[in-house]
């Protein structure tokens, strides 16, 4: 896998707002780079084929899933949890 799982989220994220990677912070949300439902929706296709990993199909809903969306920090978080489960 190249570059770090952070640097590979913004660019995922980043690709779906259309805007450059530095152009994202850490504390944005999703609806604030002007990501919708579908955006999310290909953002998560991007990330499992990125870092060959299943985000739980509930991820949009922070009360039935551990992965949490509400940031770009804390979607980076989840997806470095669920890589690290992964190479367990």
């Amino acid at each position: 896998m190249s570059g770090n799982v952070r640097d590979q989220v913004i660019d995922i994220i980043a690709e779906q707002a259309v805007l450059e990677p530095s152009d994202v912070s850490d504390t944005a949300t999703l609806e604030e780079l002007g990501i919708d439902s579908l955006g999310l929706v290909e953002s998560i296709f991007a990330i499992e084929e990125a870092f060959d990993i299943s985000v739980p199909f509930n991820a949009n809903d922070p009360s039935e899933s551990e992965f949490d969306i509400s940031s770009v920090a804390s979607i980076v978080k989840a997806v470095e949890k669920l890589v690290a489960e992964q190479k367990g």
